[in-house]
């Protein structure tokens, strides 16, 4: 992104303010103070409480910690096994690269939306975080950690589109990004006589730990962590929302980008039918013959159970969490209503065409019939799915059966169960922010729209690591950097406040039961009431 002159400001030691640094309203002192380490400075080495020393780099003004173990390798006999804490080292371990990716398909190139989402090397040796910061000092400043999503199968903590650097500069904070185990090796359940399933969880939750005993080593606040995700990695942060180990919140706020609450969340008897089709898959008859497979075979099994999990009409999704009531006892967006998710602050949002993602260039969905969205739509509705049709068909004019059925399973899956958990929390008078966003991208001929992960670069503010994603092809610069400006400071404003309102956007209110104000982000950005009050009063009780 070019250095536009008019998003600067000369601070008044000389130092330079840019961007969402300076919407975002940080006292002039306070960024000035948060120098970072010169160019040439010698690389930061930081103590651990546990033991061990790290060493990390310079890159941007920044000092990063990169490939930083925080569980024991869940390999051997620790394959589908809880995470277990790491050995540790002594004296000084490097920290200057990556660590490799969990394990997950891949093709060269990737797809003609996303681009690649999570590239080689990939290792079961994967339970690695980074670290980003202004200074490893006692500064103590506000934390986020970030949890990418991926659709339970793809995606890395490594990934450049992911990078710390924009909100660690911007908002003088410090920014961790992990990787977790995906796919098969993270979702498989195999109901074991005391054993809990849900291994992804159990990664997320010892990375949180380790965050929270080691992180003011790095100069940030242990009380003062904002946990962030996207899409499966937004059901992850409400996932750990009720988490309180030694009487302790691991967060104190929390950001749910597209998070599918709508998913249904299989019991332990309907993962073990998955993990039957999936042993089936590869030839092995039970876990511990699986535990020989190397992993590439697993993985490769993941196109397979494509075919034998899928349904028309519905968001394909081949391995799912599991309410196996050890790890996971209900809905996750329940964590955040009771208990210590109830005291966490929220930001939530959706993007106005989620499933236009997955479906809009799909050619076979693209010849869907009314009378098969139809009889989808019963699935949602009921009897009222002739009503609903109508209501969705008339909303989008010259609208096509798929793009009905796009908006069905859209609001299906993301948009009506985020404003449940909104209308919820409201009702318990606990503080919830809600956008939506709306700004359209013209890649495709405009066929993907405001599409499900379209937000993210405009929320990291960093379009230059996104320059192999197909789908940002076409926005206008000043477009695209405005909003980007805009939302990267409100970010920043909630993670350091609890409070995402900065100027020169317009009032951004909580979410109440009387105005239920949410904020539409788009080229012009306002503050929406009711903004999906129709389709809410449409749907049976059940689904909202």
């Amino acid at each position: 992104m070019t250095d536009d002159p008019s998003r600067r400001k000369i601070l008044r030691n000389g130092g330079v303010l840019t961007g969402a640094a300076l919407l975002s309203g940080l006292p002039e002192g306070h960024v000035a103070q948060a120098a970072a380490p010169r160019a040439g400075a010698s690389a930061p080495v930081v103590e651990l409480p546990s033991g061990g020393r790290l060493r990390g780099g310079i890159e941007g003004g920044l000092a990063v910690f990169k490939g930083v173990p925080y569980a024991a390798p869940p390999t051997g006999a620790l394959r589908w096994r809880p995470a277990q804490p790491h050995p540790g080292w002594q004296g000084t371990r490097e920290a200057t690269a990556f660590g490799p990716s969990a394990p997950q398909p891949y093709r060269e190139g990737g797809d003609q939306v996303l681009g690649t989402h999570g590239s080689p090397p990939f290792d079961e040796d994967c339970l690695t975080l980074n670290v980003w910061t202004p200074a490893a000092d006692n500064a103590k400043r506000p934390v986020m950690v970030w949890i990418h999503g991926g659709g339970f199968i793809s995606g890395s903590g490594s990934m450049p589109n992911y990078a710390g650097d924009t909100f660690a500069r911007d908002g003088d904070l410090v920014v961790v990004t992990i990787n977790y185990r995906l796919g098969p090796l993270g979702y498989l359940y195999f109901g074991e006589d005391g054993a809990n399933g849900n291994f992804w969880l159990t990664d997320q939750l010892a990375a949180l730990r380790w965050v929270r005993d080691n992180i003011a080593a790095f100069g940030g606040d242990p009380d003062q962590i904002t946990l962030a995700g996207q899409s499966g990695g937004a059901l992850s942060v409400a996932a750990l929302a009720g988490a309180r180990p030694k009487g302790r919140p691991l967060f104190r706020r929390a950001i749910l980008q597209s998070p599918p609450l709508g998913l249904q969340i299989p019991t332990r008897a309907e993962s073990l039918q998955r993990t039957a089709a999936f042993l089936e898959i590869v030839g092995a008859r039970d876990v511990a013959e699986l535990r020989a497979v190397p992993w590439p075979r697993l993985i490769a099994a993941t196109f397979e159970m494509f075919g034998r999990t899928g349904k028309w009409g519905y968001w394909s999704t081949p391995f799912l969490p599991v309410l196996d009531g050890v790890t996971l006892d209900r809905n996750p967006a329940d964590l955040l209503l009771n208990g210590a998710g109830a005291d966490i602050d929220v930001l939530i949002g959706w993007t106005r065409e989620e499933a236009n993602f997955a479906f809009a260039l799909s050619e076979p969905y693209a010849a869907a019939t009314k009378e098969q969205v139809l009889a989808r739509a019963r699935d949602t509705f009921g009897n009222r799915a002739a009503e609903a049709y109508t209501a969705y068909e008339e909303a989008r004019p010259g609208a096509r059966p798929v793009d009905v059925l796009m908006d069905l399973i859209g609001d299906d899956l993301f948009r009506m169960p985020a404003l449940a958990l909104a209308e919820r929390r409201a009702a318990r008078g606990r503080p919830v922010w809600a956008y939506q966003f709306n700004l359209p991208t013209p890649a495709h001929d405009g066929r993907l729209a405001a599409a499900h992960c379209l937000e993210l670069p405009f929320v990291f503010d960093n379009f230059d690591k996104w320059s192999q994603a197909p789908f940002l092809t076409g926005l206008r610069p000043r477009v695209r950097d405005g909003l980007a400006a805009t939302l990267h400071a409100s970010w920043i404003s909630f993670i350091r406040t609890g409070d995402p309102n900065r100027h020169p956007m317009p009032r951004w209110e909580r979410y109440g039961r009387e105005s239920r104000t949410t904020m539409a982000l788009d080229s012009v950005t306002a503050a929406t009431d009711d903004l999906a009050g129709y389709w809410r009063r449409l749907r049976p009780p059940a689904a909202s």
